[in-house]
């Protein structure tokens, strides 16, 4: 966060000085913004950003990154699981309220796009977008053998994100999956996703920069770093674009991948993040937004203030 000081701006008129707090509540971060003690903060989320919308003379500052978040279900190669039955995945998918979750957390500012890949990265395959249908959830789970729905178990998630997760628990037990939130600190999440100790139901992202085949050989492929499990044609599938040395054929097998991913739902995507930032009176260029795909103030040789 830039905090300006006065006097000494006054003083050295080509010197600016940043000073960064750690301000957890997203309340109290809002509050300091208010009350001038900080320039800009980071993530203000659902009516505390429409609060900050409305305050005269604070800026809200939307920025969509490279973060998708999506529900991913590591017991769907367990043939005991209601998880294997691509039908019980299908449900999930069409249980969620995208565009309303969307609207609530971030303003609608958040891009529903289909795919555990950004919309930005390179060799990227647009899928259908994702719908809401809980009647037609009901009927896939019907099919399935459950009519009544199903306890699943554990909702892991970062805690940060844990108003999504809610609403998307809120969304399941609609259609009878009933399930227990576990928010967990970032760390000790990324821990347990890492070593592959979650069960039941992930709600998991990433903000990484890469292609779609780094997205995809971290979190699809056989011997992933957050892949549970994989399918032996998209593992063959991604060893044969590694080796493709044809920019049109390599494109063309990772569209093909990214296809396979959404048609047998091996997740199913949330959002694609809309960061919420805000900016006080003092800032002139608040850096948010001149980097694309950058959440935070960027460059800092940037930043400038209004002059008193």
């Amino acid at each position: 966060m830039l905090e300006a000081f006065d006097q000494y701006w006054r003083k050295t008129p080509n010197v600016k000085r940043l000073v960064f707090r750690v301000i957890p509540d997203e309340a109290t971060r809002l509050a300091a913004l208010k009350r001038g003690e900080v320039d800009i903060v980071y993530s203000i989320r659902g009516e505390l950003a429409e609060e900050l919308q409305r305050t005269k003379g604070l800026s809200l500052k939307p920025a969509v990154i490279q973060a998708p978040f999506w529900l991913y279900f590591p017991d769907q190669w367990d043939a005991k699981s209601p998880w294997h039955d691509e039908r019980v995945r299908r449900a999930a998918a069409l249980a969620i309220d995208y565009d309303t979750i969307n609207q609530a957390l971030t303003l609608g500012y958040s891009k529903i796009t289909g795919s555990i890949v950004p919309y930005t990265f390179d060799y990227y395959w647009q899928p259908p977008a994702p719908k809401y249908d809980p009647a037609k959830a009901k009927q896939l789970l019907a099919a399935a053998g459950y009519p009544n729905g199903f306890d699943a178990g554990e909702y892991y998630c970062d805690a940060s994100y844990s108003n999504l997760a809610e609403a998307v628990l809120n969304n399941l037990e609609e259609i009878g999956i009933r399930a227990k939130l576990r928010p967990l600190e970032r760390a000790a999440f990324f821990k347990g996703y890492l070593e592959k100790s979650f069960k039941n139901l992930i709600q998991a992202g990433s903000g990484a920069f890469g292609n779609a085949a780094t997205r995809l050989e971290a979190f699809v492929v056989k011997g992933g770093a957050y892949s549970y499990g994989s399918y032996p044609d998209i593992d063959a599938l991604f060893a044969q674009q590694a080796a493709e040395l044809d920019h049109a054929r390599r494109e063309a097998t990772l569209h093909k991948i990214q296809q396979l991913v959404n048609e047998r739902a091996i997740y199913v995507h949330l959002w694609q993040l809309a960061f919420l930032n805000g900016a006080g009176p003092r800032v002139k260029e608040s850096g948010l937004g001149l980097i694309p795909s950058y959440a935070y103030s960027a460059p800092y040789e940037d930043l400038t203030l209004a002059r008193p």
